[in-house]
């Protein structure tokens, strides 16, 4: 795996078989059962597949959640909860507590993890799904999200703060690649740095074993990016003839760029879950450094032969703000009902006539961690996506 992102695992769940004994009463019924055992099979089968790309991984949870739906949605138009809501148990593990799972029995809560999981990989393939409606039904949930847990408030909001993050970083890359104005590197890198820190103080009340690597991730990647916002803040300043402000701006990015070196190596020694990014070794990063040297150099001599301004001792305010160029969370939406779930289907499901001892009940499986593939640049693009 490309080694610019930190990417927490992917949730890992027990096998769910939807064999139902003696409730399905009716083959609709019993194809309803058969097809979510199959159509979920086949969607986590996917979060492992290095060929899955979006457009198959949209079909497979299309697939799925338009079944799974029919277990949640009242069928009969009243506001009456369905039926078949808690009629199965779901085990699911959580990015940031290893493999120990969390179990509800509740179809509410295996759609909310199962959306997380989809969001999840969509940020391993570096695409900028962000899940904000998982809230929608979070509140749903019979037993509340457990501190720390993958449901918790602050960190889906550290998930949705990243995927924004992470989808500027790639704006910022593009404008630097086809030069655009300092100006707007600076204000895009300056936002960025903000995002960043954002989602660091999001998890700042959690438990540090489980958060602190990632935390170092955010601390890292903001230094970076305010290093990116001092260092264009500068160019902007000298081309302004500003010299002497130009130069205490390039100190500053300086500053912000050592420290983010430090950051990278105390982020490589944190514990924790998750993939190790190696940023501090990827030529995005090592040509700021290059650039900040050069352009300080530049702004000193000038400064000696031109300008002879005095270098502020404080560095400059950064008020910056883009006009353009920030990056926009897509929507995700429900697959609509499937048009096997009818409320006349539902009504041959009889909860009366399940097994009536331990001893009828299928075995439950373990909880085994997904093996995920390790998905390999082409080429070195100078800013390299996981």
């Amino acid at each position: 795996m490309a080694h610019w992102f930190h990417r927490n695992p992917l949730k890992a769940t027990a096998p769910v078989s939807f064999n139902f004994y003696g409730v399905a009463g009716s083959p609709a019924a019993n194809k309803i059962c058969n097809d979510l055992r199959t159509t979920r099979a086949r969607l986590l089968e996917m979060f492992t597949d290095v060929t899955c790309n979006p457009e198959i991984m949209k079909s497979a949870t299309d697939a799925y959640l338009s079944l799974l739906q029919g277990f949640i949605s009242s069928l009969d138009g009243t506001t009456q909860e369905n039926k078949m809501r808690f009629i199965q148990n779901f085990k699911w593990t959580d990015t940031l507590q290893g493999n120990t799972p969390s179990a509800q029995q509740d179809a509410v809560f295996e759609l909310v993890s199962m959306a997380f999981n989809v969001a999840i990989w969509y940020t391993k393939f570096a695409s900028r799904l962000a899940g904000k409606e998982k809230y929608i039904h979070i509140p749903r949930l019979i037993t509340p999200a457990e501190k720390g847990r993958d449901l918790d408030p602050r960190v889906i909001d550290a998930y949705i703060i990243q995927c924004q993050a992470e989808a500027q970083e790639v704006t910022i890359a593009r404008a630097i690649e086809l030069k655009h104005n300092a100006t707007l590197i600076a204000a895009l890198s300056f936002e960025t740095a903000n995002f960043y820190q954002k989602a660091d103080h999001t998890l700042n009340t959690l438990e540090p074993e489980c958060s602190s690597k990632w935390r170092k991730y955010f601390q890292l990647k903001q230094h970076f990016y305010m290093a990116y916002a001092y260092c264009y803040n500068g160019q902007t300043l000298l081309a302004s003839d500003k010299c002497g402000e130009a130069i205490r701006s390039l100190q500053e990015a300086e500053k912000c760029y050592s420290r983010a070196e430090a950051l990278c190596k105390e982020y490589r020694q944190t514990k924790g879950p998750g993939t190790t990014a190696k940023p501090s070794e990827q030529l995005f990063f090592l040509k700021l450094g290059g650039v900040i040297k050069n352009t300080l150099e530049k702004c000193q001599r000038e400064n000696g032969f031109i300008y002879f301004h005095k270098v502020p001792a404080e560095a400059p305010q950064l008020e910056l703000k883009a006009s353009y160029g920030l990056a926009e969370p897509v929507a995700f939406e429900l697959p609509p009902l499937s048009e096997q779930c009818t409320a006349e289907v539902y009504a041959t499901f009889d909860l009366t006539k399940g097994p009536k001892n331990d001893k009828a009940k299928p075995k439950e499986e373990e909880v085994r961690p997904v093996k995920e593939p390790d998905l390999k640049p082409q080429k070195d693009t100078g800013c390299v996506i996981s």
